[in-house]
């Protein structure tokens, strides 16, 4: 089938959390009724419930189980402004869009923050935006980007956000598992995490709250997760996400390994084309990312002929039903149109060999050399 380098758009599902999710669904119960399937199954739920709390260092009640990192995100941003009353939103333009179409739909005022080149936001600028505030405000910000794996530092944003009374949006779903994650470190107000960024199944996620916090649910129903989801429990998939969690985080120390084989890689592809331009290179990114562009070389053209290698690797996000265009990430940064439609991102796992590496560059090279030869479209 060939080698799979896009491990941000989705991690392969582990093996322990399939076994997991398997016996799971061997077991009859709905977590809502009272007789003994149910509370079989029940019990297996806040089993999970406390194992996804554990990994991100959370109390199990600050865990709402929703279908992804999507419907999180639009939770959080919704009920700030339904429920909480916020009227600005402050919005990083890097932002996954899932934040940015659900705060531009919320109905309250949006405010872009600045950006600087590196991908960080500008930090000075944005204390100046806060202290301009004079009504409620959220600030909405990515712990890692998902295209370029930048880094945001959080704690910092969160300090400035919570001295001047706002609240703090934060989406962790491409961090969580790629590097430590703790809620309370982090100081958000919600959080967002995604099972099949860590290896679990799609379609499953969660919104993390902060103790004390007003959260009113959108899906109406039965009254699950506490009145603040509706919808019979996926028992199998939040099992399935639970194990993926525990094991991610069990293996974070091998995962940061991956910086090196990252490096490598650009390393390999700059032998080929000197000029490659590596998007957060200065600043702190994921271990197993590497976004850049060569001049000439087109991201369409580059995912089209790495597939035909064998090489799955994308030019962004993959949430743009399968489009291929220039990256809003990467506009919000100011790099040029010219080099910004020349941008893919390869993202890896621990599982990915030195050797297969090699032969990516090789082929990414190889077609590279074609393409501003003229030999290719």
């Amino acid at each position: 089938m060939g080698t799979y380098l896009d491990y941000n758009a989705m991690a392969p599902m582990r093996r322990s959390a399939l076994n997991a999710m398997n016996n799971a669904y061997e077991q009859v119960g709905n977590p809502s009724s009272v007789h003994g399937f149910g509370r079989i199954a029940k019990q297996a739920l806040e089993k999970a419930r406390q194992q996804v709390a554990q990994a991100i260092k959370s109390s199990p009640d600050d865990l709402v189980f929703t279908s992804g990192g999507t419907e999180s995100n639009n939770l959080a941003i919704k009920n700030a402004v339904d429920v909480l009353g916020v009227r600005k939103i402050l919005l990083s333009p890097c932002e996954h869009p899932s934040n940015l179409i659900a705060a531009e739909q919320s109905g309250a005022d949006i405010i872009y923050l600045p950006m600087l080149a590196d991908g960080l936001i500008d930090i000075t600028l944005f204390e100046q935006v806060v202290l301009q505030q004079k009504e409620p405000f959220m600030a909405v910000v990515m712990l890692a980007n998902n295209e370029t794996g930048i880094i945001q530092p959080l704690r910092r944003i969160a300090d400035i956000v919570h001295e001047n009374d706002g609240f703090l949006h934060v989406d962790a779903a491409q961090a969580f598992g790629k590097i430590p994650v703790s809620f309370g470190q982090i100081s958000a107000d919600t959080m967002t995490l995604a099972a099949h960024k860590v290896g679990g199944p799609i379609g499953v996620g969660a919104l993390v709250v902060r103790c004390g916090l007003s959260l009113r649910g959108q899906m109406l129903g039965g009254g699950q997760e506490s009145g603040r989801r509706g919808g019979t429990s996926n028992v199998p998939a939040i099992t399935g996400f639970a194990v993926a969690a525990n094991e991610a985080v069990s293996e974070l120390a091998e995962f940061a390994a991956l910086y090196g084989k990252i490096d490598t890689l650009a390393e390999m592809m700059r032998k080929f084309s000197p000029d490659l331009v590596v998007f957060g290179e200065d600043v702190d990114c994921l271990p197993n990312t590497l976004c850049c562009a060569a001049t000439g070389f087109s991201s369409q053209t580059q995912v089209m002929a790495l597939d035909l290698s064998g090489f799955a690797i994308s030019a962004g996000s993959a949430c743009s039903s399968g489009k291929v265009k220039s990256s809003h990430v990467l506009k919000a940064m100011n790099v040029p149109d010219n080099l910004a439609k020349c941008a893919v991102r390869i993202s890896i796992g621990r599982d990915i060999t030195d050797q297969q590496l090699k032969l990516f560059a090789n082929a990414w090279g190889l077609a590279y050399e074609q393409a501003t030869r003229g030999e290719v479209a």
